[in-house]
Parts: structure tokens; C-alpha cells; sequence
């Protein structure tokens, strides 16, 4: 869902295609890895028929515009002010929506952050208890200590994301187009 919902959240910037959508969500998601162009395409067919998004025109040289519809908007806000955290929540998805709404409105995401910083420390805490506890198989002893480390991270992580996010990491559109068709291969010696 994160990609769907990162590229509703770049939407609520104004109109864009396909292409320029890819490298937006990629730039403000840059933990990721490559996230392939067609699974853009296929998730725009998708929100265009949930009815989130809707043709908005063409560009100059006649790449078709996407805009939000009201449904698109309302599950923007919502996806850049209510964590996703119904149970663990992925760490892909946590760092997805932190940073791509820092990229958009600063304020959101470090409401976001709070959040965020809440559900973990009740994951540590309750992690932690149970970590103490000698009880168990050395399985289920290791996957406590396992959630107890993986809330510590996320912790970690939050507070610096908090300490670095601020109205300065906001931006539109890049300026700069993507480059479009298949990168030129690799010339053949001699």
C-alpha cells in the first residue's frame, strides 16, 4: 500500500504523469530500491478506477496528467497524518510515510513522527518485560529480543528523523524531467 499511498500524497502537489510520479516517489522514498515504472502505471490504472484519482489533460508533448479527485485528497491527509500501525508496523511502510510527508508538509510529518514514537515505546515496553523473562524456548526468548531491538531502532530512527525534519525539506515538482525509454546500453569493444 505504500507506494499507492506515497504516490496520492505527491498528487496533493498538483497534476503529473506517469513517469514524473516514478521519480518523484523515488526521490522522496529514497530508501527504497527501484521501484519498476509499470508498477506506477498499474497502480494509477487502480486508483483511477477507486475513483482517487482522474485524467487532468495532457502535457505539451501529450503525456497524460493525473489529478486527485476529493477521495484522493481525504486519503492523502489521512495517510500523511494517521500512522499505518494496525499491528507491527512495516518498517518499509513507517519510512515511507515519514519521509515522503516531510518532503510535502513538514508539520504533518513530524505528527506522524509523534505517533510513531508512541506505538514503539509501547512496543519496547512491553517487549522489554517480556525480554527479562527467562521463560521460554530459546526461540521465543530470541524473537522477544528481537521486537525489543526493532522498537529500540525505530526509536532511534524516529528521534533523528525528528531532529531533522523541518520546513526546509518541503518541495514541489522537480524542475527536472525524467528521461524517458530504455537507458542506452553499454557500448561493445572491438
Amino acid at each position: 500500500m505504500s507506494v499507492r499511498d506515497g504516490l496520492v500524497a505527491v498528487l496533493t502537489l498538483g497534476p503529473a504523469y506517469g513517469l514524473q510520479l516514478h521519480a518523484e516517489f523515488a526521490s522522496r522514498a529514497s530508501h527504497r530500491g527501484p521501484v519498476n515504472v509499470g508498477q506506477i502505471y498499474s497502480t494509477l490504472d487502480r486508483l483511477t478506477t477507486q475513483s482517487l484519482i482522474r485524467p487532468s489533460g495532457e502535457t505539451h508533448d501529450g503525456l497524460p496528467l493525473h489529478r486527485l479527485t476529493s477521495a484522493g485528497r481525504t486519503a492523502a491527509r489521512q495517510w500523511q497524518t494517521v500512522p499505518c500501525v494496525s499491528g507491527l508496523p512495516e518498517w518499509t511502510d513507517m519510512l515511507d510515510q515519514v519521509l515522503v510527508t516531510a518532503t510535502l508538509h513538514s508539520g504533518r510529518a513530524l505528527g506522524l513522527v509523534s505517533c510513531f514514537e508512541e506505538w514503539w515505546a509501547a512496543e519496547l515496553a512491553g517487549s522489554a518485560t517480556s525480554t527479562v523473562s527467562s521463560q521460554g524456548r530459546a526461540e521465543e526468548r530470541l524473537a522477544r529480543s528481537a521486537a525489543a531491538h526493532r522498537a529500540q531502532a525505530a526509536l532511534d530512527w524516529l528521534a533523528d528523523a525528528r531532529s531533522v525534519i523541518d520546513a526546509r525539506a518541503v518541495r514541489g515538482y522537480s524542475d527536472l524531467r525524467p528521461r524517458r525509454g530504455r537507458r542506452p546500453s553499454a557500448p561493445v569493444a572491438p
